[in-house]
Formats: C-alpha cells, sequence, structure tokens
C-alpha cells in the first residue's frame, strides 16, 4: 500500500531550569585560651553524605542504560550520594531480592525503576515498613502503589504512546489503515502506559486505523523482528499497511521483517518512541515515519536529583512529586535538528 508524505510542523523542546548548588562554606570558629586571648580556627563544613540503593532493570546491557546510568552517578557525585547501583535484566524475581538486601542495608533512601510494575509491591511496602523512602525512575508505578513512593522522574510513557498515535493519525487521515502492534516487555509500566496511550487516541482520534494484532517484545531488534514476522504471517503481507512499534528498536525489527519480505518499509506507516541512535536515521531515511524524542541522561541525572530533594527535606512524605522529562514529536521535518538529537 503506497502512502503520501505529509511532513509535520517541528515542536519546540521545553527549556529545563537548571539547578543551582550552594558550595561548602567555610566557619571560623573563636577559642579562648589559657591566657584570657582568644584565637580563630578556620574549619571546613563536613557535607552531608548519604547512601542510596538504584534499583535497576538494565545497565550497559542495553543502550539507554549506557547513557542514563553515567548521569545517574555523576549527579550523585555531585551531590553527595553513595549509590549501589544493580541491574535485574527485568526479571522480577530477580529484582525483589535485590530489593531485600537493600532494604536489610537501611540505606537513606531506595531509586525504584520497575523490572515488572506488578511485582514491586512487596519491595514498596518492605522499604515503607523500615522507613526508607523510595522515589521512582523511567517507569512509575500503578495507581494502587503510587502513594507508598515520594515521587517519580522519567518520561510521561502514557503520552508517549499519545504522541506516537498522533504522528500516525495524521499522516493515515481518513484512510482506512490496518496495522499490527509490537508492544515492549510484558508487565513491564512503561510497556503498558505506551500500549494504553497509543490504542486510546487511536480509538479516539482516527477509528478508521484498525489494530489487527498486538504482541510483546522483549525491547530488543532481534526478538521484535521475530515477533513481526509471525504477526505479518498470520495476518498477511498485503492485509497490513502500518506498524505501530513501542520504541526504536522494536521498529527497526519490524522494518526489517517487513523487508524480508521483499517489500519497500517507506510505503508503510510506521511510528515508534525514542529517537534513538537506530530510530533518528531510519526517520530521516524514509522508513520510520515518526518517533518522541527521549533523554536517558536527563532520566538518569533526574533520577538521582528526585531522591535528593526527599533527603535533604524539599519533599515531604505525602507531597508526592512528578517530573515528566520534555518530550518532542520527531519527524522528517524536524529528525536533524540539534536539539532532538539522539543519545542513544
Amino acid at each position: 500500500m503506497r502512502k503520501s508524505r505529509l511532513v509535520l510542523a517541528p515542536a519546540v523542546m521545553l527549556a529545563a531550569a537548571a539547578l543551582v548548588l550552594s558550595g561548602c562554606a567555610a566557619a571560623e570558629e573563636e577559642t579562648t585560651t589559657d591566657a584570657g586571648s582568644t584565637t580563630t580556627d578556620s574549619t571546613e563544613e563536613v557535607a552531608e553524605t548519604y547512601e542510596v540503593y538504584a534499583l535497576l532493570p538494565q545497565g550497559s546491557d542495553q543502550a539507554y542504560g549506557t547513557f542514563y546510568v553515567p548521569a545517574m552517578e555523576a549527579a550523585a557525585a555531585e551531590l553527595g550520594i553513595n549509590l549501589t547501583i544493580t541491574n535485574s535484566q527485568y526479571d522480577g524475581d530477580k529484582q525483589a531480592s535485590e530489593c531485600e538486601i537493600a532494604v536489610a542495608a537501611k540505606p537513606d533512601g531506595i531509586i525504584l525503576w520497575p523490572a515488572v510494575g506488578d511485582a514491586v509491591r512487596p519491595c514498596l511496602e518492605a522499604a515503607a515498613a523500615a522507613g526508607i523512602p523510595v522515589t521512582v525512575t523511567n517507569s512509575d508505578l500503578f495507581d494502587a502503589d503510587k502513594e507508598l513512593s515520594y515521587g517519580y522522574s522519567g518520561p510521561d510513557t502514557y503520552g508517549q504512546g499519545v504522541s506516537s498515535a498522533e504522528i500516525m493519525c495524521e499522516l493515515v487521515g481518513d484512510t482506512p489503515v490496518n496495522i499490527i502492534q509490537l508492544n515492549g516487555a510484558a508487565g513491564n509500566s512503561t510497556a503498558i502506559d505506551r500500549d494504553n496511550g497509543f490504542t486510546d487516541t487511536i480509538a479516539a482520534n482516527c477509528p478508521n486505523v484498525t489494530i489487527l494484532q498486538e504482541e510483546s517484545t522483549d525491547w530488543t531488534k532481534a526478538t521484535a523482528q521475530q515477533v513481526a514476522s509471525e504477526m505479518i504471517t498470520a495476518q498477511g503481507i498485503d492485509n497490513i499497511g502500518g506498524i505501530y512499534a513501542a520504541d526504536d528498536s522494536i521498529a527497526a525489527g519490524a522494518i526489517a521483517a517487513l523487508e524480508a519480505r521483499g517489500v519497500v518499509a517507506a510505503d508503510y506507516f510506521i511510528t515508534s518512541i525514542g529517537n534513538t541512535f537506530l530510530g533518528n536515521p531510519l526517520v530521516i531515511a524514509g522508513s520510520l515515519d515518526g518517533t518522541v524524542f527521549q533523554s536517558s541522561s536527563w532520566d538518569g541525572e533526574n533520577a538521582t536529583r528526585l531522591m535528593y530533594a526527599v533527603l535533604t527535606g524539599e519533599i515531604a512524605a505525602g507531597e508526592r512529586e512528578v517530573k515528566f522529562m520534555p518530550s518532542v514529536k520527531v519527524t522528517a521535518g524536524n529528525a536533524s535538528d540539534a536539539d532532538v538529537a539522539p543519545e542513544w
């Protein structure tokens, strides 16, 4: 199916306010000698340090983590936070064990990136019982669990799904189109939110787009290519006019699956999320119609800064703070702009 090419107006990224930290002040202390005279000793105030566990589901084993973790560590070094970082590799049971170790260590705080959204409540309850504040990063908690955390920083994952659907709807217009949908890892809250944001928006804004089938992946190109190939076989290549992929790695795998059938990916409506080193060139080349910019360095840095705000009393219990990173639609019209240059 041939599609008409539309160029969306470039979006403007929201400017982020800079956080200025005060340095350690030198204090002068006056003392009295035995002879009654006074001397002045110049001493340096010792900055308070904090022990924090960061329970993550990925690290250098995935592209996002290779930029997220250094930014998290740099902010921690600046703010006097000693980080202990774990990587559960999206294994809910492994993350639960890592949480038990963290709680037993009695740190000042725990930063949690949920591996599996519906598996983290016992961890949250254990931390609460021990009086350890928890902040959440990258993938927010389910609504019922949010009361057990002090805040969330990261992408608006539901909103990202909405943005990807809006790109799809604008491209498709009133044309009836059948698409297949490739989600992220099953049970992962980011995958669930993006799925819901996309499907809700398609239903509301362009009901002429029919989702024939949706399947989960593990966020990798290789698995996505295999899953997409199976879906294409099940639905028939001639019945498919487009693809939604939950991130650029998945989109790249789906595009590879199309091209393996001897068709041209640019002839299909394809949208994604991430604007990564893998996805951005696909947008420029025309194989991917649109994606949504996400900054991994912003994510890692602000995970640390949010916890620091809790530890220093800026955010109190019951005052759950939410910090969304700026989100920009990326299409052929702005894919080469400096303010949406890919980071991961």
